[in-house]
């Protein structure tokens, strides 16, 4: 290549260094630097006398151009030829020192230059540095500012030249009188004196090992005067910083007694820069290098400035950490190190006066010093050895700081303190008892979402770090083992640790793990071991743990765990049965979570547990005290009252075990005198307890009852004035609420045996005095308490008769609370336990009289169907608590559950037919309540009624279900109840009641009914909410109904259904009239003689119902009327008002119900459409002068009418057989009304909202789904072609896709099609030829139409149609002969002629402005040579592609993809002619460029031509390249292929390298930007493939000056790829 192309493209570049674009910059510099790599000291020269030609550049393109210079010195500075690199030296010198001003981006890109050859040419750079860093002249800024950075490169290379360079500065720095200069020699010194450390410590590898540290002193000491003398004073911050950074680097080489001299003014100096300097780094730094240089030597003078030293840094040490700023982290490592310096020698210093420091209770200042501690104590662990206990005693003070800061930093000096011996001291247990305290801490509450402190230590995040330190230290530091077992156990029992029971737990495990394997045993003898609590306490503390295992961080498994290690110890007896009990309880508890432990079947299991442990260690002594240390710890929970209940308990069940009666009463009477009586939960647990107690000691917990009932505790206590007399009362009767509760878990609990005697005079004589009250509390122990009552009666009176007399009067004080509940709200359990209470003594004896058990039912029924429904939120009632969701939701259930036992119980007393409907009257009303929740309990309780009549019916004489009609009047229209649990209900009623009637009829019980049996299924059906679903289970359920009704019951049940019409819910209206005609029809049948006065009421009916299962029952009356009077009918609904409404639109429907009249109606809508006008033009307005399309009337109402008798199934057999009159009728109407508008009507504004085509094409669609062609309608809908044929602008496009369907789905039905439709072709309607052409051309797309023999039919009329006077009518016509060669491709050559003629002429077509039949003609030849054999072609092919080549640059998309589509076709014929192979490689540059065509299909049809013509280019490498990678779904790798390319045209074709070079260059002034790029990057790699001896090939000159050109492009893109280009210039 000719040097002077390199260099015009090199200046070029350089011309473009200074782009805007950065991606343009940076590919520039990469050009730049490839060419300098390959031409080091030409593009070198080049740069140099580019600056030196233009003095005046813009300063950042000069830097661009310096920087590239760098670089290639970096790459290459091997092979820079030696008289270069003295130029670049001289040319970077007199940049960096042109301007006396500093200009920090042009001198710092020389200086760089200078550093990088300074790497390998240090001699040349001193020379000339040195020649501008003169004795007594003050040099350049970045003259020293490169001596520093070459110090720092090149270590070996400069310290030589330091002793001379320092001679030559020390007088200098007395003449820098600007902070900058000054900066510089600051860092110049401190570059130097690392450099010469790093030097000496790496003499082994200097060039010269005799360099000594004193060879520096002197001039290092006469410097550090200067600097710290006059700069360190200096108002500017960063100088000053910069000289501190200076001095600290220079001591290590200044002399012992210079150092000695200064410390006691250079430490307080640093010292004072941290006041005066917001970055502190560099001054601990400094400082620490100045002590570390101090201690090296034994400095005398250093303790002198200890004080000072140690409180300045203290106050850097207590800074707050940002560890977002390195430079903070950095300081405070930094000042950490000076400490370690320090402890060296002066250790007892040090340790005092962090102690001392520790006892300030400033928070800062304790971070600062727990900090300094915690890293000496890791870090000096020797000299720390003898100062343990003293540290020791200093920690406690901050262990009492409330800062959670500080207890971090405690945490962590205590972690490291165990790992050296501390905490085995004495005072160590306090250590311990920190980590344990900070384990139980709570969560934090309130905290602010997005905290200011960044600093702050959350509860959650301390406490977590004592988890995992107390686990560290159980499982790291084995020598703690006997610090932490059994002394641990301390902890597990006060209350204020609870919170850290689980990681107690857990090390308490390990450790007693560890004791079993070293030891064998692990028993402990709680006797001799100090603070432990007793085996008692510890095993319940455990056990209650276990009993609430999720609570406090899932503290029940650990707890457990634990239980079993210490079996031994708590009793001998226990251990082999917890051995066997206790892993099963785990194993429960692994498998289960918060949400699926059964809470009350756990706490039983565990009770078990209890009980067999009591009854294994067998030894009343331990269970007595087991009773009392329980009962003494009742007062740990009070804070947690689910676990004090189920301490209760707990205690009642070691009191069944207790033997010592005496014990057992000093118990109870400890319980009800502590206990905290205003607690429900509490007081439960107390009446649990005194329960389970009374299952061994009946008399004595009587006894002790009786006596506590009589004590102070029931006394008000005399207040002043009285004032607290309110409260006074309220204790008392919370008390009263316990004993009550006490009797009634007494009578539960108590042996059968001996209870029934006791009922009367000692409990209900008791708790009766009460009944009185108003006290909610109280009302509710009552109402539990005489249902246990009753409960412990009934078990009884299964043994012995015995009948209650009082049974009425605690109904009736039942039923008073019920009353005195709010109606309109469920706040209290009340209902729920009074309804379980009543059903109780309902089974007992004597039987309520008539009135008294209606007063029960009304009282109870409305007391719960009339609540409001679950969601609802009630209002709060004074300081009365909301119940949260959860609870109300328990709440209803468990009251909607006791009315339902209530029921049953009644019933239970009257299983008959009276008693049902004694029952069923109370729930009647609120069957057809407006209000769903109030159904729904309606039925649901009459579904559980009646599914207990019939488990337990006896039918001993035929007696007759008198009811029955009744009650499947009312249930069976509540089968399609909006509700689906009512409407789910409702079927069990029915399937329930006919299922009685069974059984009254005299079937056998075990008797299967088929029929009632079918109804079961129907459930599944009716929770479907469709209403055809719900018709059809209707009427099924209405063919068994009847057939197993009798007949007196059937008036009962029609009246009842009418009932049923006006129900509150209108579904009900609906299945009510389903279910009346199918009972009519199949039981009725004299009503014929009045069907007419029925149709006037129906006519009237169906303008007002809105339901539509009503309105199509009420419609089956309408096809009498039209029988007898077609055209009458016809002739009204053709002139009601249009659009129609439902009424009339459901007239039309109900007239296809009957295939003959619909056949009528057909014959009459075709005729009456084939000669109507389908619009008229009418004048846009008066001051316009264009027309618009509007309808005609009539047309439009018949093609609505006919629309609405297709939607009738009825009409599908009429609809068949006149499908091809009907489908062409319609297609020719829809043709006639795109882009027509409706007609208007100043009376009926509605009209106008018709959309005219919208009519037709949904009629057209309805009769396709009428007559069954799914397929055609599913790819109709796929394509989304209704919307496209109602729209003028998508019409064509939908008729189209309406021929493609009708093709592949209905093909035989076109013949006829066809048929109908061919007079339309002439039609003098422009829009119905358009239609009818592109329904026909797409046909022909289509093999069906030969295999139907139409293809002649087709071909005639579609080169009729060339000749349109229409142009879309001729592009349609074209387009349909193209098609000819996809449907019927055997059929091209027998119309070879006459296509290749048309496709010719269309190519050629003037009246074309869109060039759409251009486009056609292209495409359609493309699919015609596929098939054409060569003999027809061969001549025309040159001939044929002259005609495209114009189209390839076409700037319209689809042409330019057509024309290199069909390039591509017409390859198989020109295979073997030379011409055509030159015709190839002349478009072959145009194809390759458009494969980065802005247009992915023209992409893909690049890639399809250049694929099938490879086999025409005469090259076997290219042919592979193009078939291997040129796949339209594959992505391509443009710049990789092109570059391989290249090097194939150049071996394979080197003679047309000039005509391909010359048609890539024409590419250069492409419209398109991509292509322009592309073309860049052709000429690129074909530059960078070409060898030397092709170069004659090329005209450079043209290259150089186009890519020049593009290198000044506006796309960015475009300078990329020409600046990428020019890197190929090699």
């Amino acid at each position: 290549m000719e040097e002077d192309d390199v260099e015009q493209v090199t200046l070029a570049l350089l011309d473009a260094a200074n782009d805007k674009d950065p991606e343009v910059q940076e590919q520039v510099r990469k050009s730049i630097l490839t060419l300098g790599k390959q031409h080091p000291d030409r593009v070198l020269a080049m740069c140099q006398d580019y600056l030196v030609k233009h003095p005046k550049l813009v300063l950042s393109h000069r830097v661009v151009i310096l920087q590239t210079i760098e670089l290639i010195v970096g790459c290459k500075i091997e092979e820079i030829s030696s008289p270069r690199i003295k130029s670049i030296i001289s040319l970077a010198s007199d940049e960096m020192t042109q301007s006396k001003e500093v200009v920090p981006d042009w001198q710092q890109a020389a200086s760089n230059i200078l550093v990088a050859v300074g790497s390998k040419h240090i001699s040349d750079i001193m020379e000339a540095i040195l020649s501008k860093f003169q004795p007594g002249v003050l040099p350049h800024f970045f003259v020293v500012q490169t001596l520093a950075n070459l110090a720092d490169s090149n270590v070996y290379g400069m310290v030589p030249f330091l002793s001379a360079i320092l001679g030559t500065m020390l007088p200098m720095l007395n003449m820098a009188k600007h902070d900058n200069m000054k900066w510089v020699f600051s860092s110049a010194l401190c570059h130097f004196s690392d450099s010469i450390l790093e030097y000496l410590a790496n003499l082994d590898k200097a060039p010269d090992p005799t360099v000594r540290k004193d060879t520096f002193s002197s001039e290092i000491c006469t410097a550090f005067d200067i600097l710290f003398t006059s700069w360190l004073q200096s108002r500017e911050p960063k100088l000053r910083l910069t000289v501190a950074e200076a001095l600290g680097s220079m001591c290590h080489l200044m002399t012992i007694d210079k150092l000695e001299e200064q410390i006691p003014r250079l430490i307080p100096a640093i010292l004072s820069l941290y006041k005066k300097n917001s970055e502190h780094y560099i001054i601990s730094k400094s400082l620490c290098q100045v002590l570390d240089a101090s201690v090296n030597m034994g400095s005398r003078v250093l303790e002198t400035q200890l004080e000072a030293l140690l409180i300045a840094l203290h106050q850097q040490v207590s800074a707050p950490i940002d560890y977002n700023n390195p430079p903070t982290i950095k300081n405070h490592n930094e000042v950490l190190r000076c400490f370690s310096v320090l402890a060296i020698s002066f250790p007892d210093r040090l340790v005092m006066f962090v102690l001392q420091k520790l006892e300030n209770s400033n928070e800062r200042s304790r971070l600062g010093s727990l900090a300094v501690l915690r890293h000496l104590i890791n870090s000096t662990t020797s000299t720390m050895e003898s100062k343990k206990r003293m540290i020791l005693a200093t920690i406690r003070q901050p262990m009492a700081d409330h800062s959670n800061k500080v207890k971090k930093r405690v945490v962590q000096v205590i972690s490291a303190m165990a790992h050296h011996g501390y905490l085995e001291l004495e005072g160590g247990e306090l250590l311990v008892r920190f980590i344990v305290q900070h384990c139980a801490l709570p969560d934090t509450y309130q905290r602010d979402q997005n905290p200011t402190d960044p600093e702050e230590v959350t509860n959650e995040s301390l406490r977590t770090m004592c988890d995992n330190t107390l686990h560290l230290l159980t499982t790291t530091v084995g020598r703690l083992a006997d610090v932490l077992w059994p002394k641990l156990l301390y902890y597990l029992t006060p209350s204020q640790y609870s919170n850290a029971t689980t990681p107690l737990c857990k090390s308490l495990i390990v450790l007693g793990n560890k004791k079993k394997t070293e030891e064998s045993n692990v028993k402990i003898d709680f006797t001799q071991e100090v603070n432990l609590p007793s085996p008692q306490t510890l095993m319940i503390r455990l056990l209650v743990n276990a009993a609430f295992p999720f609570s406090f961080r899932g503290h029940g498994a650990p707890s457990l765990s634990l239980l079993q290690i210490l079996g031994g110890s708590i009793h001998p007896n226990s251990e082999a049965l917890w051995e066997k009990e206790i892993p099963p309880l785990l194993s429960l508890l692994e498998e289960s979570t918060a949400e699926s432990l059964d809470e009350k079947q756990w706490e039983e299991k565990l009770l078990k547990f209890l009980s067999k442990t009591l009854t294994t260690i067998d030894e009343d002594k331990w269970v007595c005290q087991l009773a009392a240390e329980a009962t003494r710890y009742l007062s740990t929970y009070n804070n947690f009252l689910e676990e004090k209940s189920f301490l209760y308990r707990c205690i009642g069940v070691t009191l069944q075990q207790c033997f010592n009666k005496e014990m057992a009463k000093k118990q109870l009477q400890e319980v009800l005198l502590t206990a905290r009586h205003h607690n429900s939960l509490e007081r439960e647990g107390v009446a649990m307890c005194v329960g389970l107690c009374a299952s061994s000691h009946l008399e004595g917990t009587l006894a002790k009852l009786d006596e506590f009932g009589k004590s102070d505790a029931f006394k008000k206590s005399p207040s002043i004035f009285n004032l607290l007399k309110e409260r006074n009362e309220v204790e008392v009767e919370k008390v009263k609420s316990t004993l009550i509760l006490c009797y009634g878990y007494v009578a539960l609990n108590a042996p059968p045996e001996k209870i029934l005697n006791r009922i009367d005079q000692d409990i209900l004589h008791c708790i009766s005095k009460h009944f009185n009250t108003k006290d909610l509390t109280m009302k509710l122990s009552l109402i539990q308490s005489v249902g246990l009552i009753a409960k412990a009666i009934s078990v009884c009176v299964k043994r012995q008769g015995y009948i209650f007399s009082r049974k009425q009067e605690l109904i009736t004080v039942m039923l008073d609370f019920i009353k005195a509940e709010s109606a309109d709200s469920l706040r209290t359990p009340v209902r729920h336990l009074v309804m379980t209470t009543c059903a109780n003594l309902m089974s007992l004896d004597p039987t309520l009289n008539e009135n008294e058990s209606f007063d029960l039912l009304k009282v109870c029924v409305n007391g719960v169907f009339s609540l409001p429904p679950e969601t609802d939120t009630p209002e709060r009632i004074k300081e009365e608590d909301i119940l949260d969701p959860k609870q109300r939701k328990e709440l209803y259930k468990n009251t909607m559950a006791a009315l339902q036992q209530l029921l049953k119980s009644v019933l239970a007393r009257d299983p008959t037919p009276d008693g049902l409907q004694h029952v069923f009257k109370h729930i009647e009303p609120w069957l057809s309540s407006v209000h769903d929740h109030e159904r729904e309990r309606a039925v649901t309780a009459t579904a559980d009624m009646l599914a207990y009549y019939l488990d337990n019916l006896t039918v001993k004489n035929m007696v007759s279900f008198h009811n029955l009609g009744a009650l499947l009047g009312r249930l069976s229209p509540r089968c399609t109840d909006p509700q689906p649990a009512v409407r789910i209900a409702a079927i069990d009623c029915i399937y329930t009641l006919l299922y009685i009637q069974l059984q009254y009829e005299g079937f056998a019980l075990d008797y299967k009914d088929e029929g009632v049996d079918s109804l079961q299924p129907l459930k599944d059906q009716l929770e479907s909410p469709d209403h055809s679903v719900l018709y059809k289970t209707c009427s099924d359920l209405t063919k068994v109904m009847s057939k197993r009704l009798p007949q007196q019951q059937l008036t009962t049940l029609v009246f009842m259904l009418f009932e049923g019409l006006v129900d509150s819910q209108t579904n009900c209206c609906r299945s009510s009239s389903v279910i009346l005609n199918t009972l009519l029809k199949n039981r009725g049948g004299g009503l014929q003689d009045l069907v007419p006065e029925m149709l006037e009421v129906l006519h009237v009916r169906l303008q007002s119902i809105t339901e539509e299962q009503v309105r199509v029952a009420v419609g089956q009356t309408v096809l009498i009327l039209a029988s007898q009077h077609l055209q009458a009918v016809i002739n009204t609904l053709v002139n009601q008002p249009l659009p129609y409404d439902n009424w009339t639109s459901e007239m039309w429907m109900a007239l296809g119900a009957d295939p003959i009249l619909v056949n009528q109606i057909i014959e009459m809508v075709i005729e009456k459409l084939g000669v109507l006008a389908p619009y008229v033009d009418k004048k846009e307005s008066m001051m316009r002068a264009g027309t618009v399309k509007v309808a005609t009337k009539q047309p439009l109402a018949m093609t609505c009418g006919l629309k609405g008798l297709l939607l009738n199934g009825q009409s599908q057999e009429p609809a068949v057989s006149q499908f091809p009159r009907l489908f062409s009728c319609l297609t020719v109407r829809l043709a006639a009304s795109v882009g027509v508008s409706a007609p208007k009507d100043n009376n009926n504004k509605h009209m106008a909202s018709i959309h005219v085509a919208g009519v037709a094409a949904d009629a057209l669609r309805i009769l396709l789904a009428r007559v069954q062609l799914d397929e055609v309608m599913k790819r109709l809908d796929e394509d989304k072609a209704w919307d496209q044929l109602k729209e003028a602008s998508t019409h064509i496009n939908g008729v189209t896709l309406l021929a493609r369907a009708m093709a592949k789905h209905a093909g035989p039905r076109l013949p006829a099609i066809m048929e109908c439709l061919c007079p339309s072709l002439n039609n003098i309607y422009e829009c119905q030829r358009i239609t009818v052409t592109a329904f026909f051309s797409e046909l022909l797309n289509h093999h069906v139409v030969t295999e139907l023999m139409l293809i002649d039919v087709l071909m005639n009329n579609m080169m009729e149609r060339i000749s349109d006077h229409c142009s879309t009518v001729r592009m349609l016509s074209v387009r349909g002969l193209g098609n000819l060669a996809m449907g019927s491709p055997e059929k091209v050559n027998k119309y070879a002629k006459e296509l290749l003629a048309a496709m010719s002429s269309g190519m050629e077509e003037k009246d074309d402005p869109g060039k759409l039949i251009t486009l056609e003609a292209m495409s359609g030849l493309s699919k015609v040579l596929l098939h054409l054999d060569k003999k027809n072609i061969h001549l025309l092919v040159v001939y044929i592609f002259m005609k495209i080549k114009p189209f390839l640059e076409s700037e319209n998309d689809d042409i330019r993809c057509a024309s290199i589509h069909l390039m591509g076709n017409l390859s198989k014929f020109g295979s073997g002619e030379p011409l055509f192979k030159d015709q190839i490689h002349n478009v072959l540059v145009s194809l390759l460029l458009h494969l980065v065509d802005p247009n992915p299909e023209v992409v893909k049809a690049c890639k399809y031509a250049m694929r099938v013509c490879a086999p025409v280019v005469g090259s076997e490498q290219i042919t592979a390249m193009f078939q291997n990678h040129l796949h339209e779904d594959k992505s391509l790798h443009y710049g990789e292929f092109i570059n391989n390319l290249t090097k194939y045209l150049i071996q394979d074709f080197p003679g047309m390298l000039n005509f391909y070079h010359i048609s890539v260059i024409q590419f250069f002034k492409s419209n398109w930007p991509e292509v322009r790029a592309g073309a860049a990057m052709f000429i690129g790699f074909l530059l960078g493939n070409l060898q030397e001896e092709h170069l004659s090939h090329l005209n450079m000159g043209t290259i150089t000056k186009g890519l020049v050109t593009l290198l000044q492009d506006p796309d960015p893109m475009v300078r990329v790829k020409a600046a990428e280009a020019m890197g190929h210039f090699h």
